[in-house]
């Protein structure tokens, strides 16, 4: 579960402000939604932890097939054009949106939003919270994204300009025209 930190009184938690933040407090994995409240996130277990990084593997090998974009993990937070900063569990940007950035640009939180998340809800998590950050992605120029949740044995599908969609487990995600030829089977039991 995240814990959410009015920081109102500060007179708005700019971008910058919060880059210093996170550089000032490397151990503490946080976020700012576009309304500058800081986010604290609880870490994941064991189980959420395996969960993650093998859907960061199974992105990444088809990646390093393919060539069309770069793959992030969870430590990487990006500045969302809306104002907020946010670390998806997984993230993949296109080639030519990484290209278009500075170096510097690269080095600090980049000022883009991915073309592609997933969100994987772990046991600490509440549902409400990880939709509407989803949301979030989508009014920032998601054009993918895969909110997995093992609890309810559903998968929520994000578009852009679409109506999400809701597939049970087990079930194949397709990558369809962001990731051609991306398929993950997905049934944590």
């Amino acid at each position: 579960m995240a814990t959410v930190i009015n920081v109102e009184s500060l007179n708005q938690l700019t971008s910058e402000a919060f880059y210093q933040l996170c550089l000032a407090n490397p151990d503490i994995p946080m976020e700012k939604s576009p309304q500058g409240e800081l986010i604290i996130m609880s870490p994941v277990g064991g189980e959420s932890g395996n969960r993650e990084a093998n859907l960061i593997a199974d992105l990444i090998f088809w990646n390093r097939q393919y060539k069309l974009g770069q793959v992030f993990s969870s430590s990487t937070i990006f500045k969302l054009p809306n104002g907020g900063d946010r670390s998806p569990d997984v993230a993949w940007v296109s080639q030519s949106k990484w290209d278009s950035l500075t170096a510097e640009e690269k080095k600090k939180f980049p000022p883009i939003c991915p073309d592609f998340v997933m969100e994987l809800r772990s046991e600490s998590d509440r549902l409400k919270p990880l939709q509407e950050k989803m949301e979030e992605y989508l009014n920032s120029g998601l054009k993918l994204g895969w909110l997995i949740n093992p609890q309810d044995r559903e998968v929520e599908i994000y578009h852009h300009q679409k109506p999400r969609t809701l597939v049970k487990m087990p079930c194949v995600l397709s990558g369809e025209e962001i990731l051609p030829n991306f398929a993950l089977e997905v049934d944590f039991s």
